[in-house]
């Protein structure tokens, strides 16, 4: 991690230990928005991180925007910081301007389909979007759509969809949107450096980096808990099946962890569909064992509303389902594997 980096990574620790209470998460997960925290985060450069400084960002890389998902994974920020990033990249790299506040994107579900069609000298915009995180709550929405011009990427403003609210396993909004004839503020064909599947992508890969930093908070909050916890006059990290799934823990956050970072790399390096898939794939599997073994190691404890642990096992669980989950992005990959053939996999897998 370069020096820009550790800075970033330190301004979001301080900036979420302060800020990101247990009472704060509890009043979001109640539908309150966190209007004072969102503004830190846009003061701080931290929504827009690796969008170029003329469309309104921070002239970062995606190797920043890392930094940061991985430390609101940790810290269970309840804002849709993700979806801001990766609704503003695709209007940044379709050339179209990028907002001010808190976007999302649409859709989310490989099913739904969306279209735009000419209205007058703009664009309408026809369809259904399920499981929108914040889909209500947004600032705007960046929708990814077809039009007999081709695939589009548009931004429509809040209010302009009919909204059917629901909430995931954490209580984060997952909304269904309907548009019928919804006029659109902008909208451009998708820009020639993104990928077919880009908002699937990039959703995936930001999970990946919220999941191995949620699964980073699971380890040190269970090494914390076992060590102070005592029982049959021992502390319970002197007992040799704790100690046993401790490992296996840190043995997942580590590979979580990397998966998710090689993601991120090869996105800047440009090529980065294989990585994202292995990320999604990784950090989803590490997300449901390392639960398991948090909750295993705090005991009844962890089950607890009034515990912390939940916050983030909870979001763990949602968020390896979101994107695509594990058995979505295993046969993507198996499919690319195939297609080049047997003979290409090992060269292939060592040139990454």
């Amino acid at each position: 991690m370069n020096d820009t980096r550790t800075l970033l990574a330190d301004t979001c620790t301080r900036l979420f230990t302060d800020q990101v209470t247990p009472a704060l998460i509890e009043s979001a997960e109640k539908g309150a928005w966190p209007a004072a925290l969102w503004q830190m985060l846009e003061e701080n450069g931290l929504t827009l991180p690796q969008i170029p400084e003329s469309r309104g960002g921070a002239g970062g890389a995606w190797g920043d925007a890392h930094v940061v998902l991985a430390a609101c994974g940790r810290f269970a920020v309840p804002l849709p910081v993700a979806e801001t990033m990766i609704g503003a990249w695709l209007l940044s790299e379709s050339g179209l301007d990028v907002p001010l506040g808190p976007l999302t994107v649409a859709p989310v579900r490989p099913a739904d389909r969306l279209s735009l069609a000419r209205a007058g000298a703009g664009w309408a915009l026809d369809g259904v979007a399920g499981r929108v995180p914040w889909g209500a709550a947004a600032g705007h929405v960046v929708v990814a759509a077809d039009s007999d011009d081709g695939p589009m990427i548009a931004l429509v403003a809040r209010g302009s969809a009919k909204v059917e609210p629901d909430v995931n396993l954490a209580l984060e909004p997952r909304d269904t949107l309907g548009w019928s004839g919804a006029r659109v503020l902008n909208a451009a064909l998708v820009g020639a450096g993104l990928p077919a599947d880009a908002l699937s992508s990039a959703g995936a890969l930001a999970r990946s980096a919220q999941m191995a930093g949620g699964l980073e908070y699971l380890l040190s909050q269970s090494v914390k808990y076992v060590t102070e916890r005592v029982q049959f006059g021992r502390p319970l990290a002197s007992f040799q099946a704790i100690q046993h799934q401790l490992a296996l823990l840190a043995g997942h956050t580590a590979a979580a962890g990397i998966a998710a970072q090689k993601g991120f790399a090869a996105m800047d390096a440009g090529d980065a569909g294989f990585e994202i898939a292995c990320a999604k794939i990784r950090t989803g599997e590490a997300a449901g064992l390392g639960a398991g073994i948090a909750h295993q190691c705090h005991g009844a404890i962890g089950f607890t509303y009034e515990h912390s642990l939940h916050f983030v096992t909870r979001r763990l669980w949602s968020w390896r389902a979101e994107f695509g989950a594990e058995v979505h992005w295993a046969a993507a990959l198996g499919r690319e594997v195939a297609a080049r053939g047997a003979d290409a996999l090992w060269p292939y897998l060592t040139s990454r």
